[in-house]
């Protein structure tokens, strides 16, 4: 019993190179698209503006378990890229969009909480 408690723990330890590994992959993938223009956008330097930067780090935070600070910085990403490239978002879009963001929130909090106390049990 003791040993399978052992496992578990180690298990859901976080792994820098996990991590760091996941970063790379992620970050080939954006080059992939952007290099190839595969959403039609533009050049590489339309892909990599401040708003992508946001949604990829917000992405990183919520591949290492912080879901509260990773929903917040895509969401916020999103929106402004979606404003900046002149989309015409449907009016839907427009009223429901920050509710849902905030439910969200409200959900990666839960669930962080959920994740620290499973971890501590264990």
């Amino acid at each position: 019993m003791k040993n399978r408690d052992h496992f578990l723990k180690k298990h859901y330890e976080h792994h820098p190179q996990v991590g760091f590994g996941l970063f790379l992959i992620v970050l080939g993938l954006a080059l992939l698209v952007a290099t190839n223009d595969m959403l039609g956008l533009g050049g590489v330097k339309d892909y990599f503006t401040w708003e992508t930067a946001m949604v990829f780090v917000g992405a990183l935070l919520l591949l290492n378990l912080q879901f509260t600070g990773g929903l917040v910085l895509i969401s916020i990403g999103i929106w402004f890229f979606m404003e900046n490239r002149d989309y015409d978002l449907p009016e839907i879009v427009k009223t429901i969009y920050w509710p849902a963001v905030i439910i969200l929130v409200g959900l990666g909090f839960i669930v962080s909480s959920l994740i620290k106390r499973k971890s501590k049990i264990n």
